[in-house]
């Protein structure tokens, strides 16, 4: 593979910007503080926890609902940038805030944290949009990859200086309280974030675009809606994407339900920082050995390697018992998390039309959005009829199996149709 350019290497780096919202905000450090913030209130920690999945629900839904309305305005040339650079600006901005929220005050806490969730996947739209722009479909894979890689080993960068700020003021090591060491991470994330999107805002453009016309906004939603109504015009995308719905709701309900899944085996919370640090660094190199891998024996056969991981991972979890059991299980998860994601990416952006690369990741970013809500209702659902938690994982495996064979019938993308016709022939 040739040297990266620059447009790549710039694009790559906003991975390792944003990573360190998702491990930082949304799934370490702010859920403590959070949780320990509304205790300290009074509320009861069923409701604390019923009002952050209602919180995440919301920030869901709002994006779900202006992916494909926002993307298909943004084809249009110069705006891909202008709402990545808004969304972007909107979570650095309210991720900032959170260092300044009064920690008593919860409720405030779930609102500045829901813009600040929907100004980060907002942003994470128009970024993974841009893979069309800073390089070609023979060398996707191996950056969506290197991007999911680099995204992975730079978050755990300020998720150890954040923890180390933590447990120092826990142990009073360091004359500040636990709750201003977790807003000191708080800002420790935005800076990182903004901080390392330096380089795709100078060196990133958008190369594919629509020539504008008046009326943006009404021609926009009438794009769409003609976008709908010829569906079966991208009867390959909307496969993969139908592929993508089911397995992809069972990667991220693993990833999001492990915590709970190891508390239930009575791992303690130590153990988990631990093998969710661990997680990170492992899954950094191998998004990107899968890169590799993929332009070698095509990215379709690498998402089936993926898929089959995950499948031995659901079989796996049923007969989990001890740490170590849970400590496999973690690194098997390492092993494709990342790649799985990352060739996903690449492969819808070789189906989609370039032009129309914006509205396409908008429903693209519906389908991963809504596919959070399934998988962990079936994991709840089968854990309490048999009352094993072990069960409500093994149950995911039905998700990944029809996952897999909707993708066998998803052919490989094989170029693109003249820019008349606005399609991919596949």
């Amino acid at each position: 593979m040739k040297r990266l350019t620059k447009e790549e290497n710039s694009w790559i780096f906003y991975d390792w910007a944003n990573s360190a919202y998702s491990i930082i905000i949304s799934t370490a450090v702010f859920p403590l503080f959070y949780k320990a913030a509304a205790t300290d209130a009074g509320v009861s920690a069923s409701n604390s926890t019923a009002y952050l999945g209602y919180t995440i629900a919301i920030a869901t839904f709002i994006l779900a609902m202006l992916g494909p309305i926002l993307g298909t305005i943004a084809d249009y040339q110069g705006f891909k940038k202008r709402f990545f650079t808004f969304f972007f600006g909107l979570g650095v901005t309210f991720t900032a805030l959170l260092a300044f929220i009064p920690s008593d005050n919860w409720l405030l806490l779930l609102v500045v944290y829901t813009v600040a969730a929907v100004g980060s996947a907002g942003a994470n739209v128009f970024y993974d949009a841009f893979l069309v722009d800073v390089t070609t479909e023979e060398r996707m894979n191996r950056i969506s990859a290197r991007g999911y890689g680099f995204g992975y080993i730079g978050s755990t960068i300020p998720f150890i200086i954040s923890i180390a700020i933590i447990i120092l003021a826990q142990s009073e090591i360091i004359p500040i309280t636990t709750a201003i060491a977790s807003k000191t991470a708080f800002l420790i994330t935005a800076v990182w974030w903004g901080l390392f999107t330096i380089p795709m805002f100078r060196n990133v453009q958008q190369r594919h675009y629509i020539e504008r016309e008046p009326k943006p906004i009404s021609n926009s939603f009438k794009r769409l809606g003609n976008t709908l109504k010829e569906i079966r015009k991208y009867r390959a995308l909307f496969l993969f994407l139908l592929a993508y719905f089911f397995y992809i709701d069972g990667v991220g309900t693993i990833i999001t339900m492990s915590t709970a899944y190891g508390t239930d085996l009575g791992i303690s919370s130590t153990n988990l920082l631990i093998i969710l640090f661990v997680t990170q660094v492992v899954a950094g190199p191998f998004a990107i050995l899968y890169g590799r891998l993929a332009e070698k024996f095509t990215g379709k056969k690498m998402l089936y390697v993926g898929i089959i991981v995950y499948i031995i991972v659901c079989i796996y979890a049923y007969f989990l018992e001890t740490t170590m059991n849970f400590w496999i299980l973690a690194m098997l998860v390492a092993t494709s998390q990342g790649g799985i994601q990352a060739l996903s990416r690449a492969y819808f952006a070789k189906l989609v039309p370039k032009k129309k690369a914006n509205e396409f990741f908008g429903f693209y970013n519906i389908f991963g959005k809504f596919a959070s809500i399934m998988g962990p209702l079936l994991v709840a659902v089968t854990a309490q009829l048999t009352g094993n938690s072990s069960s409500g994982v093994f149950s995911l495996i039905v998700l990944f199996i029809i996952g897999i064979v909707i993708l066998a019938f998803v052919p490989e993308p094989k170029g693109e149709l003249p820019d008349s016709e606005g399609l991919k022939t596949v």
